[in-house]
Order: structure tokens, then C-alpha cells, then sequence
């Protein structure tokens, strides 16, 4: 049992792109329980297969009979058969799995201090953060976590790898005994009343790196819920492409590491000759500092601003709150349609407050729904824009000789999705096109954007066309065709210098419908 006094909490969010939540976690702060599970299989099936995790869990870990280890090893087997059992007594079901990560808090009153046992499948992930310092406790059980941990790459590389969602253990695919080799990871960690742990679905650390983490958790010491909130607003910040799920448990005395301080010279500073220069030196480097006002301008401070745009906020438009900010500005939109045609801006975020409760339709006089024309540093999020059979659409968003990152956007029924022209090269990410007359996108010019994590369905043109010299980096895209005999040449027309091979390695093809996807991609 834990008697040593913890804070904790814990918070789960859908992210930017997803419509459901197939993440979960589980508190028993009593028993020193915590938990985060990550379901496979989309829609009812991920959540199904995280539900059950959490239930068998709870039920063997609050049966506290046999070594801590020991108790793991069953309550995870149990749930990893059940979940199998269940999926295959329903067929919508079929494939369903989830990873998961549990750590046991104990305390050895005998050592005077206390020990973590870790439980772990997949790639959630628990972090150790003390004194300064933050350490990756699990390994991640995928192709591209391995060579992480391995140190074959880098946390950024790993973090924007194409097969990063790729796991090649998870609990729900095949039976499962306690102690079958390589199925459950097992580790014992030191925790005392200085430590912190954290344990997330990789929908934060897919997105967030771990020294951020870190400062997240350590600047709000004796807060972690206010920890909890930054991170998983960072990972939205980031793209939020998946459920974002974090739990923090604090021992008593956990603390921001001190900064660190100068220690004064002993003995007298004036007793020898290159002490009084150097100090006279520094006198008159004061001195010059603080006359500085009187022969050089001080620097202009300008701090970044949100400006609420829509029905009943400051700015009734989108336009006319673009047209008031600055750069490092952002534009918050309301919940609403909005007939307008909105008008990027350099180094301003427009986003939808509630992702895609902020909808664009066609613009009064026609055209684009969204316009960048020489914008760079621009970002877009989380809108909803579509046309109709009374308000038909010509383009989605066209983006003109621009750098501007558009993620978590939805685009419905235009003539084409997004154009890119000209030679700049944005990025699309996490974004959803889907029953375009035209193309989904469309790129023309000496242009190499980046195409990532998007959906195409239902485009009755290319999914993507690349034309005049563009050159697309395509990678990790869900791409729909209407039969099995669609060839890849017709969804994706790309020129003959853009390896055709090496796109659909890296991107998926489904048919007709695309099946329910969680997080992973056995």
C-alpha cells in the first residue's frame, strides 16, 4: 500500500484530427495504481479494446495477492485475452488491440524510501523525472522506436518518421500467457518523494520532445494537472494528430531544480592587479550599459495576441481580425458559418476554436474559400470547409507562393481540395479532403511540399496531381480508391522523377471505404 503523500492527475483529449477518443487511463492513488492505454482498431473498436484493458486491469491489480511483478504480468494477460475473445465474438471488432503502460507505486518503509514497477506493451511510454533531469523508462516496441532507443537516430527523426505508428507487440491480437518471452516489459524503478513519473499515449510524445516534457512538469511542481493541460496543448499546437493522453504522479517533496547560481571568489577581490582591472573593467561595462538610452534605440517589445473573431465576439469576421493583427498574432474563430473569403496573413495562426465547429462555405462572388498570396510562416487549423450543390466551391484553400501549415483541416465537396502554385513549399498535415469534383490536391510550380498523415476519399479526379516541376514529399497518407482495380498511377499523378515505388511504401491504399483505423498500423 502507498502511504507516502503523492499529487497526481490525469487528462485524455482527442487531439485535432481525430473525431473519437480511443485512449483511456485508470488512478488508484490508494493501491498506487496508474494507467494509460492506447485502443487499436478505430471507432468503437479501439475504445472497446482500451475499456476492456482497463476493467481487467483494475480488477487484478486491486486483488492484491502475489509479487507486485507478478500481479502485472496476470492483469495484463487478462485483459490481452479478453480483449481477443471479444473480438472474436464480433466481427465489427475484427483486429481490435491496444497498448498500454502501468507503473505500481510501493513504499518499502524497511529502505525508508519507495520503487515503481512498470508494466509495459507498445509504445505509450513512462517517463522518470528528477532533479533536473528526465529519463525514458519504457522501450517503445516498434521498428522505429528501436532504432531510437538503440541510438540509431535521433528523438526528432524518430518523431517525424513515416512508420513511426508502426508496434510490433500490442495486447488483443493473439492469446497471450503471463509469462510468454517477449510480450510484457517488466522493470522495477527507484521512486522517492523527489521524483516524478509520466505516463502518456504516443500522442504526445510523437509530438512533444522529451526535454519539453520535463520543463512542462518541473515549471508547474506541486500542479499537475496545469502540467497535464500545457502538454496536451503543445501536442494539439503540434498538429494533434492523435488522442493525447497524460497522467503525472509527484512524490511529497518533487521541485523544480534549482537555477544555478555564481559562488563569489573568497579572500579580498582588490588583492592583486588583474582583480582591480578586471573589476574596473566591469565598472565601466555597467557604466555603458546604463547609459545605453541615450545613443542606442531600445528594442521594440511587441507580445503575441489571440483575437476572438465570429457571432458576438470583438471582430463579427474573420477578415476584419486579420486586418487588426500582428505577426505572432492568433486569430481564434468562433463556432459558426462564415461565408467570407478569408485572406491569409505572414506570421499569424488562424484556427477554429472548437475544431471544425468553425465552418467556410462558398464565398459570396465565388472563389477559394481560403487565400495565401506571398504569406509565409502562416498557420491553419482545425476548420471545417465545404461546398454544396447550392453553394459550389472552386477551391478549397490556395495557397499562392506560400509557406503556411495547414493541419487538422477538413475540406468537402469542393471543385479541388487544396492548390499549391508557385515555387514555396508549405505543409499539409493531419488534414481530411474528401468528395472533390477535381483533384484533392493540386500542385503546380517548383514546389516541394510536405504531404503528411492526410486522408483522400472519394475524389472523383487524382488524389494528388503534381504538374510543372512539383515535387511532393508524400508520406504516411490514407488513400481511398473506388475498387481494388484502380491503379496507383490513377489516385496519384506524379512526375516520372518522383519515385513511384518509394510512395506507396510509405502511404496506404484502401478500398472503397477505409476501415476503422485507431493510432497503430499492424
Amino acid at each position: 500500500m502507498v502511504k507516502t503523500a503523492l499529487k497526481f492527475s490525469g487528462r485524455t483529449d482527442p487531439g485535432r484530427v481525430r473525431r473519437n477518443n480511443e485512449d483511456a487511463f485508470h488512478i488508484d492513488a490508494d493501491r498506487g495504481i496508474f494507467l494509460v492505454v492506447d485502443g487499436i482498431g478505430g471507432q468503437a473498436a479501439g475504445e472497446k479494446a482500451a475499456a476492456i484493458a482497463v476493467e481487467r486491469l483494475r480488477a487484478r491489480l486491486e486483488r492484491q495477492t502475489g509479487a507486485t511483478e507478478q500481479r502485472i504480468r496476470e492483469a495484463i494477460a487478462i485483459a490481452n485475452n479478453e480483449i481477443l475473445k471479444a473480438a472474436c465474438a464480433n466481427p465489427e471488432w475484427e483486429g481490435m488491440a491496444c497498448v498500454l503502460t502501468v507503473a505500481v507505486i510501493e513504499n518499502d518503509a524497511l529502505l525508508g524510501n519507495g520503487s515503481a514497477v512498470v508494466g509495459h506493451v507498445g509504445d505509450s511510454r513512462l517517463y522518470h523525472i528528477r532533479r533536473g533531469e528526465i529519463r525514458k523508462i519504457t522501450h517503445d516496441h516498434s521498428p522505429v522506436g528501436e532504432r531510437e532507443d538503440k541510438g540509431e537516430i535521433g528523438e526528432s527523426e524518430a518523431m517525424r518518421h513515416p512508420r513511426r505508428n508502426e508496434v510490433f507487440r500490442d495486447v488483443g491480437s493473439e492469446e497471450h500467457e503471463p509469462d510468454d518471452a517477449n510480450f510484457i516489459e517488466i522493470q522495477r524503478i527507484p521512486f522517492d518523494a523527489e521524483s516524478a513519473l509520466l505516463l502518456c499515449s504516443d500522442g504526445l510524445s510523437d509530438q512533444v520532445p522529451a526535454a519539453e516534457i520535463q520543463r512542462a512538469v518541473e515549471r508547474h511542481a506541486g500542479d499537475p494537472d496545469a502540467a497535464i493541460r500545457e502538454l496536451i496543448d503543445s501536442a494539439n499546437r503540434a498538429g494533434g494528430k492523435d488522442n493525447v493522453t497524460v497522467v503525472v504522479v509527484e512524490g511529497e517533496q518533487f521541485t523544480a531544480p534549482p537555477a544555478p547560481r555564481a559562488t563569489p571568489a573568497s579572500g579580498n577581490i582588490f588583492a592583486s592587479r588583474p582583480a582591480v582591472f578586471f573589476y574596473g573593467l566591469a565598472l565601466a561595462l555597467a557604466a555603458a550599459w546604463f547609459a545605453r538610452p541615450y545613443f542606442i534605440p531600445l528594442p521594440v517589445v511587441i507580445e503575441a495576441r489571440t483575437l476572438a473573431a465570429g457571432h458576438g465576439a470583438r471582430f463579427d469576421t474573420i477578415a476584419a481580425a486579420l486586418a487588426e493583427a500582428r505577426p505572432n498574432d492568433t486569430v481564434e474563430v468562433l463556432a459558426g458559418e462564415y461565408r467570407e473569403q478569408v485572406n491569409l496573413k505572414s506570421r499569424v495562426t488562424l484556427r477554429s476554436r472548437i475544431p471544425r465547429e468553425a465552418r467556410l462555405i462558398a464565398p459570396v462572388g465565388g472563389g477559394p474559400a481560403m487565400v495565401a498570396k506571398d504569406v509565409h510562416n502562416a498557420r491553419v487549423t482545425g476548420f471545417l470547409i465545404q461546398g454544396d450543390a447550392q453553394a459550389p466551391l472552386s477551391t478549397g484553400i490556395l495557397l499562392d507562393n506560400s509557406t503556411v501549415e495547414i493541419d487538422g483541416v477538413d475540406i468537402e465537396a469542393a471543385n479541388v481540395g487544396i492548390e499549391i502554385r508557385g515555387a514555396a513549399s508549405p505543409i499539409l498535415r493531419g488534414d481530411a479532403i474528401h468528395d472533390c469534383i477535381a483533384e484533392g490536391l493540386l500542385i503546380t510550380g517548383a514546389s516541394s511540399p510536405l504531404v503528411a498523415h492526410n486522408t483522400f476519399q472519394r475524389i472523383k479526379g487524382p488524389a494528388i496531381a503534381a504538374r510543372d516541376g512539383a515535387k511532393p514529399e508524400i508520406v504516411g497518407n490514407v488513400f481511398e480508391r473506388s475498387t481494388a482495380q484502380v491503379p496507383w498511377t490513377a489516385v496519384l499523378e506524379l512526375p516520372p522523377d518522383v519515385p513511384l515505388d518509394a510512395v506507396r511504401e510509405h502511404n496506404f491504399m484502401v478500398d472503397a471505404k477505409p476501415p476503422a483505423r485507431g493510432g497503430k498500423k499492424k
